[in-house]
């Protein structure tokens, strides 16, 4: 008889926020200091999702071959974490799915490659007293695909593998979730469409926050 499903653990930007304007907006402030051109909110979405050296890797021309890499990189921090609310809201939906998913006993976290302190800082603001664990990038633990992020909300959650599902929107999540052993709710509304989901070993794709709970039912008899 397979363990019981009582923990949720969640990607934040693109799963839980839609937080894509804000990162547009702090990536362009960034290249805007160093005369480089903006990126499009679209062109933002498929830089996103390794966390925020990659992003800004990605947005500047020559990448970190620029001698100005890490001043770039700064300058972007410092803006999105004084701007990181700006537009940031939940997706549709969310906030009942946590309450409910509260009401029901899970336990909740989320696992980002965002950095540690946003992520900390948007879930105290947004998700309060939903999500018991929050943890993001840091020297503490390596990032995503890496399952260390996961296995730090399993132990601060008191919460082992087999009670657990990972939802997230991205290839990144789903390689997250295979590296930590545990099964994965992709979502069609964050970064990445249900094609590419697919194409990337998705088996499990909800297209509304209600669908999650389906999907949930659906493995819990399995």
């Amino acid at each position: 008889m397979p363990q019981k499903i009582d923990t949720i653990i969640f990607d934040l930007d693109g799963t839980l926020l839609d937080t894509l304007t804000d990162l547009t907006n702090s990536v362009n402030y960034a290249m805007a200091r160093y005369g480089f051109p903006a990126h499009s909110e679209d062109s933002v979405r498929r830089m996103v999702g390794n966390g925020v050296a990659v992003l800004i890797e990605r947005a500047i021309p020559q990448g970190r071959n620029f001698p100005q890499y890490d001043s770039c990189l700064k300058d972007f921090q410092e803006h999105y974490e004084l701007h990181k609310k700006d537009c940031t809201k939940p997706f549709p939906g969310i906030m009942e799915f946590l309450k409910e998913a509260a009401d029901r006993g899970y336990k909740m976290a989320v696992v980002s490659n965002k950095f540690d302190l946003a992520v900390k800082g948007l879930c105290e603001d947004f998700f309060t007293p939903y999500v018991s664990a929050a943890i993001g990038e840091s020297p503490k633990a390596a990032k995503k695909p890496s399952p260390d992020t996961v296995f730090l909300a399993m132990d601060e959650l008191g919460s082992k593998a087999g009670s657990c599902v990972y939802i997230g929107d991205s290839d990144v999540d789903l390689a997250t979730a295979r590296n930590a052993g545990i099964p994965c709710i992709s979502v069609s509304w964050g970064f990445r469409d249900r094609e590419f989901l697919l194409q990337n070993g998705a088996k499990r794709i909800a297209d509304t926050a209600d669908e999650i709970w389906e999907i949930l039912r659906e493995m819990q008899r399995q």
